[in-house]
């Protein structure tokens, strides 16, 4: 592993634990040349999921779209982001659990408002509104509307 501000290629870890619920691990490691501590971590590679968007179009799964189509989700309300990276890893189990290698992206959206609709009510919504693409106030209504019928 090669120190991220010296390029030095020789560390030493100080600590490693289990990390995602144990689908990887996290070391931490500090450059024997310039003292510099940073974290690693070490998962299975899988073959990549691809995602078949609305237009037909596929593309590699990003994690990192994932992460911040939850957070934008998310933002201004008191959801810290290890847990929306927490709930990242639940969708991305289930997918996995359900696809082997090709995915239409609507599974995924459908996962994430599941998992979102559990976890804030708030963020469900603001993602549900882009993800199924409101037109107007009143399919806003209309969802909060059922989620008043669930409870």
């Amino acid at each position: 592993m090669r120190c991220p501000a010296c390029a030095h290629p020789e560390d030493k870890v100080l600590e490693s634990r289990s990390a995602r619920d144990g689908a990887a691990i996290r070391r931490r490691r500090v450059c024997l040349s310039c003292g510099t501590r940073y974290t690693t971590y070490e998962e299975i590679l899988r073959d990549a999921l691809m995602v078949t968007k609305r237009d037909g179009r596929i593309e590699e799964f990003s994690r990192r779209k994932l992460v911040d189509g939850i957070a934008r989700a998310c933002r201004k309300r008191p959801v810290t982001m290890e847990q929306i990276e927490a709930l990242t890893d639940v969708i991305i189990e289930r997918v996995e659990e359900q696809y082997e290698r090709d995915v239409p992206s609507s599974a995924i959206g459908e996962m994430a408002m599941t998992v979102l609709q559990a976890f804030d009510e708030v963020a469900y919504v603001r993602f549900a509104s882009v993800y199924r693409r409101f037109a107007d106030v009143q399919q806003f209504l209309n969802e909060i509307a059922s989620l008043g019928g669930q409870g």
